[in-house]
């Protein structure tokens, strides 16, 4: 029998963790100027790799980061500091700036893989939940439920990715840039959590 309780649990605390209500206009911001066409490519691409690491961390869960030699607070360190670069960029333009100078470059700016795969999608507290998830309700049947209840909220985070261009056209290139300078602030606070939990989590700031 299906544990109800267990399953809305994992649907509120994946749901919160990803955020895919709070990813869309940030999928607008890192995809500002993109082809519809390559910005659909990059958002199943985004899903897709964001969904393969958490599944790997909910069959594996903390032995993928021990076996080399990774703990978790370090693992949220490295993911504070990549995010707060991410920040910047959107900050100071440095996105639009390269993507100009490498106009001819297919593989330009792809933030597919970072930073909406790792650390967006399957950050530090994304693989945190599905690894305490899976350890609460053990087995197949756990497991099962987990990776469903996963592949549920990433299907919302796609839906919300592809209907993108039209938050794009309701906001018009001065509501996207406002939207991405606001953004790139709560990145770089976001950031900085993180680093400051994964120094918590060390035992180097008080609780």
């Amino acid at each position: 029998m299906i544990d109800t309780a267990f399953l809305i649990t994992a649907f509120v605390t994946m749901f919160v963790v990803i955020d895919p209500i709070g990813l869309a206009p940030l999928f607008v911001a890192l995809t500002q100027g993109v082809p519809e066409r390559q910005r659909r490519a990059i958002a199943l691409r985004a899903c897709a790799i964001g969904m393969m690491i958490l599944i790997v961390f909910a069959l594996f869960g903390e032995a993928v980061l021990g076996f080399i030699g990774i703990s978790m607070p370090a693992f949220r360190v490295a993911g504070g500091v990549l995010l707060f670069l991410t920040a910047l960029d959107m900050l100071f333009e440095r996105r639009t700036k390269r993507r100009e100078d490498r106009s001819e470059d297919t593989d330009q700016d792809d933030p597919s893989v970072f930073p909406l795969a790792i650390p967006l999608i399957a950050g530090p507290g994304a693989i945190a939940s599905v690894i305490l998830l899976t350890g609460q309700k053990p087995g197949v049947e756990g497991l099962a439920l987990v990776l469903a209840i996963t592949a549920l909220v990433l299907g919302v985070c796609l839906i919300l990715f592809l209907a993108s261009s039209l938050l794009e056209r309701a906001l018009g290139k001065t509501g996207i840039t406002v939207v991405t300078r606001l953004l790139g602030m709560l990145l770089a606070a976001l950031s900085v959590q993180f680093v400051l939990d994964g120094l918590r989590n060390f035992g180097l700031m008080p609780g």
